[in-house]
């Protein structure tokens, strides 16, 4: 994947934390981005060190401190991937300055999403949360589209997603308060806001499924506010286990003069999955056009470079601060938070006097 034609991305990478989301998604990323991965720690050695052997990483280390002087003050960039609820120790252990891309969420609770904008603050540290969704090849060709206006004026984003998640495949999610915003459709808002800005406020409802009774809510509905004039929805269904058939992935914007769609094949038959496929359309003229096909790269693993290199481009003097800072993430939290209070709030009960 080409990022810019510009840039080298020479920083050294050390990563912490091995687990699924590194092998599957980072380190193949930053392969094919040309990334220097340096080292990589984890709690459990033996998963460190088969994911070094996989990916031709020289270090193993013992320790974060182990790594924090191997690192030895140099311009480098700590790749934290752990739980939500391990962020703030290991941010601890890391030199105060240092560039860290946090794995989403940032926190497993907006208190904790506050301790972290905290200690990120008292220690100086260039902090990103890996909201990776947001740099995604096909997001950026609809970003290009409504800065170029061919999708005139913006009117609607809706993500629907029905298809089976083998949550399994987590095993600390079993027993976790919080599941499918703070671990799925957090993606989703997160994504809004870099298109809108912030809500005005937001609507939710999140359930559980009689499938996982180990689990807590694994479907949602949320409407983010925007006015009246812009519609927001989300909709997610992790447990249709009825085959591909009537599966359904997709974000489509609509605009005035126009609309994309992109399939999020990643998500179908999950792990193996499908590849995207993003479609535009002009309707500029009020009559429907036909809708044509425009090859990108995929959410798994390109966007993983994407928010990689956005917090090099900082390292590297290339912009002040990252799109995708704690400082503006939080937001993304605080979003989180609002949908889970106004799932338990609930509704209007209806009555007639």
């Amino acid at each position: 994947m080409s990022l810019t034609k510009d840039i080298t991305y020479s920083i050294p990478v050390f990563i912490i934390g091995a687990g699924g989301i590194v092998n599957d998604a980072h380190l193949p990323a930053y392969k094919k981005a040309g990334f220097a991965v340096s080292g990589i720690y984890d709690i459990d050695k033996e998963k460190a060190q088969a994911t070094a052997n996989r990916f031709s990483i020289q270090h193993v280390y013992n320790s974060i401190g182990e790594m924090v002087i191997a690192a030895n003050e140099q311009k480098v960039v700590f790749d934290v991937a752990v739980p939500g609820n391990a962020v703030l120790k290991v941010l601890e252990q890391l030199p105060d300055g240092a560039a860290v891309l946090i794995q989403k969420p940032m926190g497993e609770t907006f208190a904790q999403a506050l301790s972290i904008r905290e200690l990120c603050r008292r220690k100086h540290l260039i902090a990103a949360i890996n909201f990776q969704l947001r740099y995604a090849p096909f997001v950026t060709v609809v970003r290009e589209r409504i800065r170029e206006g061919k999708l005139g004026t913006l009117a609607d984003i809706e993500i629907n997603i029905n298809v089976y998640t083998p949550w399994d495949l987590w095993d600390f999610l079993s027993g976790a308060p919080r599941v499918e915003i703070l671990y799925h459709s957090i993606h989703y808002i997160d994504l809004i806001r870099s298109f809108l800005g912030n809500p005005r406020s937001v609507y939710a409802r999140t359930t559980r499924h009689p499938s996982q009774p180990s689990l807590a809510a694994v479907r949602s509905d949320i409407i983010l506010d925007y006015g009246d004039w812009i519609r927001v929805s989300i909709h997610t269904n992790h447990q249709h286990m009825y085959g591909a058939e009537e599966q359904q992935s997709y974000i489509k914007w609509e605009g005035t003069g126009g609309a994309a769609k992109v399939e999020l094949g990643v998500l179908k038959n999950y792990p193996n999955g499908e590849p995207d496929r993003l479609r535009v359309t002009d309707g500029r003229d009020g009559q429907p056009k036909e809708w044509k096909d425009i090859a990108t790269g995929s959410w798994f693993p390109d966007a993983f470079a994407g928010s990689m290199a956005e917090l090099m481009k900082v390292v590297m003097g290339e912009k002040d601060r990252p799109d995708h800072s704690v400082e503006d993430c939080i937001h993304t939290m605080a979003c989180v938070e609002a949908a889970y209070q106004s799932s338990d709030a609930g509704g209007i009960p209806p009555r007639v006097e």
